[in-house]
């Protein structure tokens, strides 16, 4: 099955870094000296660039050279396990989703803001990958979950995304990449209202976030959406999206019930002429969705499958 989000469990961390940064591995004469990669501003991804743009966030953090090295030094492991996942899945790997997780440093997503402390060490753990506590309740998803609901939903440059549940930003951020402008909403104030500040630093100037109920999606935005990623489970998909999706979009979203085994993968089609079209997927395991969705009574038609 795929894994989204897995158990909520926590790993240890030592001195306020990822548990890995602190491994006898990663001694400062250990790491191997790597090529730099460039970010999407055409500035090469270095410990002081990480450093500067973290600070800028209201992050900051401080690593060892041999540190920063440790955590690139695992990256191709993990992008051959998202290739190879996709197409163990899907047939094969998506290059625009391939370049776009290569081009987004997840060690930059990894933080928990209730804490306020950094777990980048543990960006780019080996399959399976796990999730990682944000806090305030919320997680970042593994990086091959979070690769599956990116190429099921095949986003391509010229359209327009929606993101329900926010939480770490590194799905919108990979979102971004391929597509014009990506929208993202987060109902948890605190984290919403941090995370709205780490995309200038990395020059994601086509990103917009903000804090609100995504039950209701973002009607505000003209024109709709293209593709709906919702990384909540939900008892139903809300009807407020289904009316933001363009004709042609796209949208995928946990059906379920919080906290429970049993949630699947719901993919969603609107035609030319406006007609919902559904699929059954593979299952998964989200946390739930909050505020509307509680409360609201269930839309019978939205559940078709």
């Amino acid at each position: 099955m795929v894994r989204p989000l897995q158990t909520l469990s926590r790993r240890g961390v030592i001195a306020g870094l990822g548990a890995s940064l602190a491994a006898p591995a990663l001694a400062d004469n250990a790491a191997p000296a790597l090529p730099t990669p460039a970010t999407p501003n055409a500035k090469p991804w270095t410990l002081q660039a990480f450093e500067a743009a973290m600070a800028a966030s209201g992050r900051p953090v401080s690593l060892t050279q041999a540190q920063f090295d440790a955590i690139q030094a695992r990256k191709p492991a993990a992008m051959a396990a998202i290739s190879d996942y996709l197409t163990q899945r899907l047939g094969k790997a998506d290059p625009l989703v391939m370049a776009a997780f290569e081009a987004v440093p997840r060690e930059y997503y990894h933080y928990n803001y209730e804490e306020h402390r950094t777990t980048c060490g543990d960006a780019y753990d080996p399959p399976p990958p796990k999730t990682w506590a944000l806090g305030y309740g919320s997680v970042l998803s593994d990086y091959e979950g979070q690769a599956y609901m990116t190429q099921v939903i095949a986003p391509k440059p010229g359209e327009v995304s929606l993101e329900i549940g926010t939480g770490s930003g590194f799905q919108s951020s990979v979102l971004s990449r391929i597509v014009d402008h990506a929208y993202t909403i987060e109902i948890i104030a605190p984290l919403g209202q941090a995370v709205q500040k780490i995309f200038a630093p990395l020059g994601y100037d086509n990103i917009s976030a903000k804090v609100g109920d995504g039950f209701y999606g973002w009607p505000e935005v003209r024109g709709g959406f293209d593709i709906i990623v919702v990384t909540c489970v939900a008892q139903y998909a809300p009807p407020a999206l289904f009316a933001q999706l363009k004709p042609g979009g796209r949208m995928i979203i946990p059906i379920g019930q919080p906290f429970k085994h049993g949630q699947v993968f719901y993919i969603y089609h609107k035609d030319a002429a406006g007609k919902i079209h559904s699929r059954r997927d593979i299952g998964c395991f989200f946390i739930p969705m909050t505020g509307a969705m509680q409360t609201a009574p269930t839309p019978g038609a939205a559940t078709a499958a």
